[in-house]
């Protein structure tokens, strides 16, 4: 008998309009800020323009607004698909997406005001991390109640990654935000000193690894076969990957302290686990690539193909430079310089930015019930904007941050330095100026996004009360894969 049930893309399209929204707002806050380097003048002497209190929200903006409301409805979206059933808890699930939008322009407004706990990633004051680990349990509660009302026996790995990002995300905010508030608007950690630090790393580090890799990883897995029309490179190896990436990543973040008061085990211990991480680093890139392989036909006319190989190959390199920068001695040039600044957006903008927007513009048409993009020639202007301006950036930044750290530990023969600190501002002030300007392109390239997402949106805001339907698939009679032969 066939199946009446709908997908319950609603909530997903809320939080694909929402991630347009703040990937330009986010960007644009990013873009001022990098003037600010270039021109001081521009905190006008105001407060809360200057850049220390921007440019968390800048962070907060790119990474929690706009890259978590992409995560989180590309998951609802990719749970029900891969499992051949309707999201759970409709209710629930709502609430976790104006949930989330609350949580972020309450971030994004005090932040600027001062009220931080001045923790990098984890800048927002204690009622507000409240607030975010009761919707981001929520939001668990819903991805794991749709995996448990799946159709489909198989769990796919894109859900092994979404399932590992979310529970590692909600352990390390708790763990990293157990304070003692003293007012509505201030508290003190429970931790102090060095301990305080590497807690806050390792919550930082793992930040990353789990929210800006795991579940983008998550993502990756889905989309790129989609996209590809044909299936991964290789299965089994996307499960090696897993186990390797959350057994390994959990204990790199000391590599942030180099050179600190943390024991220096600790800071070894990071720098050797921050080396193995290459191989799960590049096993997932791979994987990724090689399932174009037979199909590097329709990257050449695919713009959403286009941004998940140029992203596949900014987190092979991304990843591949944070290891080199974990070993001590090149820490000991690139630590406090912008190479770290250009090893960021080389995975932020590179890895991140490219394989959500990607991931949106394949997701976007089948969820707004749409055959295809608004605008192939809009996919296209976006593509060579954001790589122009994303290789501006990093190419500026790599060359500022090594330029300043020799010049920082250039010394004459008696061992006194050669130039004074200003001197290496005014070395690297020309490459500011560079990233300023690729940073405009690339927010030039979230304004062309939004603007053809609302347009691809444009039936779908005709009839916003009903859904669309998109017909649940039934279950294949054979559900998992077909065994591979042993070999002679």
């Amino acid at each position: 008998m066939p199946q009446t049930e709908t997908y319950n893309d609603q909530v997903v399209r809320l939080f694909l309009l929402a991630a347009a929204i703040w990937g330009v707002l986010g960007m644009a806050i990013g873009v001022f800020v990098a003037a600010q380097l270039a021109w001081p003048a521009l905190n006008f002497d105001t407060p809360w323009l200057t850049f220390g209190r921007l440019r968390p929200d800048h962070t907060f903006g790119v990474i929690f607004a706009f890259g978590g409301s992409a995560l989180m409805g590309t998951c609802y979206y990719v749970a029900q698909r891969t499992g051949h059933t309707r999201l759970a808890l409709p209710r629930l699930a709502n609430f976790t997406f104006w949930g989330w939008q609350l949580i972020c322009v309450l971030a994004m407004v005090t932040m600027p005001l001062g009220l931080t706990q001045s923790k990098e990633y984890a800048e927002p004051e204690w009622l507000i991390d409240l607030l975010v680990a009761v919707v981001w349990v929520s939001f668990g509660v819903v991805f794991f109640a749709t995996l448990a009302r799946r159709r489909i026996k198989h769990i796919y790995v894109a859900n092994w990654y979404y399932g590992a990002f979310i529970i590692a995300v909600g352990l390390l905010h708790i763990v990293n935000n157990i304070v003692m508030p003293v007012s509505l608007t201030k508290s003190y950690p429970v931790y102090s000193g060095t301990v305080d630090a590497m807690v806050q790393w390792w919550y930082g580090h793992n930040a990353v690894a789990f929210f800006l890799t795991a579940g983008f990883l998550g993502m990756m897995y889905y989309f790129v076969p989609r996209q590809a029309q044909q299936p991964l490179w290789s299965y089994r190896f996307s499960i090696v990957n897993f186990w390797a990436l959350i057994s390994v990543y959990m204990w790199a973040g000391s590599h942030h302290l180099m050179y600190t008061a943390l024991p220096d085990w600790v800071q070894s211990v990071g720098m050797a686990f921050s080396i193995l991480l290459l191989m799960p680093s590049w096993g997932s890139a791979a994987n990724g690539l090689l399932t174009f392989n037979g199909a590097w036909k329709r990257v050449a006319s695919d713009p959403a193909a286009k941004f998940m190989v140029i992203a596949l190959v900014f987190y092979a390199a991304a990843t591949t430079e944070g290891s080199l920068m974990a070993v001590k001695t090149v820490n000991s040039l690139s630590h406090y310089t912008d190479w770290t600044v250009a090893h960021v957006h080389s995975g932020a903008i590179g890895w991140v930015a490219m394989i959500t927007i990607g991931s949106l513009y394949a997701m976007a048409p089948r969820a707004l019930g749409r055959p295809a993009m608004h605008s192939r020639r809009g996919m296209e202007w976006h593509f060579w904007l954001h790589v122009t301006g994303l290789v501006m950036y990093v190419a500026s930044m790599w060359t500022a941050g090594v330029t300043a750290g020799l010049m920082w530990r250039a010394t004459d023969s008696s061992g006194t330095l050669i130039h004074p600190f200003i001197d290496s501002l005014i070395a690297v002030r020309p490459f500011y100026l560079i990233r300023f300007l690729g940073g405009l392109l690339i927010v030039a390239g979230m304004v062309v996004m939004a603007w053809n997402l609302w347009h691809t949106a444009a039936d779908a805001r005709a009839r916003l009360i009903k859904p669309i339907p998109v017909p649940i698939p039934e279950p294949e009679p054979r559900q998992m894969p077909a065994p591979v032969p042993a070999r002679a």
